[in-house]
């Protein structure tokens, strides 16, 4: 049914009021617009090199920093979300929007404490660590939950040379310690993972016509 998380042999997709489970889980947001083979292989790296019992990928309702023309409904980005997911350990989760929440920092404090014993990570392109200092609270983000980043083509140097990276250059792990980072459980703490950069987009996928948003569904 679209718009609906799968459910997982490792347990009942989260309800928006959370539950006792014990995880490690890689926590992937993003406007999927669409989801693609590279949002895939972020989910397998993490993984894994994180040793992760799962990954979300959490489907934003509405991000901040990107404009709403050509953004396609929600449902539509749900269900493209899930042709790439496997229901058990790649999971879609349309919990932002059963909170209320644009913003990855409320999420990530909501999630936290909606579901206590499980330890999050949060995952992000290279790209997304060159604008991570326009997030809201990015720094209180740091503090949160750890971070791995994996590399995105053209976006390293600038993601290493940028604002966030240099803030929290002293809170940086070798990328053969990821593993590490859950076990550790103390933030500020990110890693860099050595991956295959993979080219693809949404914005290719989109401008290529292999991707349609559906106009007046919402």
């Amino acid at each position: 049914m679209a718009g609906c998380v799968k459910m997982t042999p490792l347990g009942a997709a989260a309800s928006r009021f959370g539950d006792n489970r014990r995880m490690r889980i890689g926590l992937l947001g993003g406007s999927f617009n669409p989801a693609h083979e590279g949002h895939l292989q972020v989910a397998r790296k993490a993984l894994m090199s994180l040793q992760l019992d799962q990954v979300w990928l959490l489907v934003s309702p509405g991000n901040p920093l990107k404009p709403p023309k050509g953004m396609a409904p929600f449902i539509q980005r749900v269900e493209s979300a899930e042709q790439i997911a496997d229901g058990r350990r790649i999971i879609v989760m349309d919990i932002e929007q059963k909170l209320g929440q644009r913003y990855t920092v409320k999420t990530v404090s909501l999630l936290k404490q909606r579901f206590p014993y499980c330890r999050f990570v949060w995952l992000m392109g290279a790209d997304g660590l060159a604008q991570f200092a326009r997030w809201k609270a990015w720094q209180r983000l740091a503090t949160l939950v750890p971070i791995a980043v994996l590399p995105r083509p053209g976006s390293v140097v600038p993601a290493l040379k940028g604002r966030a990276a240099s803030v929290l250059r002293r809170y940086r792990h070798r990328g053969r310690e990821a593993a590490l980072l859950l076990k550790k459980n103390q933030t500020p703490c990110w890693t860099f993972l050595s991956a295959s950069q993979n080219a693809i987009s949404s914005t290719a996928l989109r401008k290529n016509g292999q991707f349609s948003p559906i106009v007046d569904q919402e």
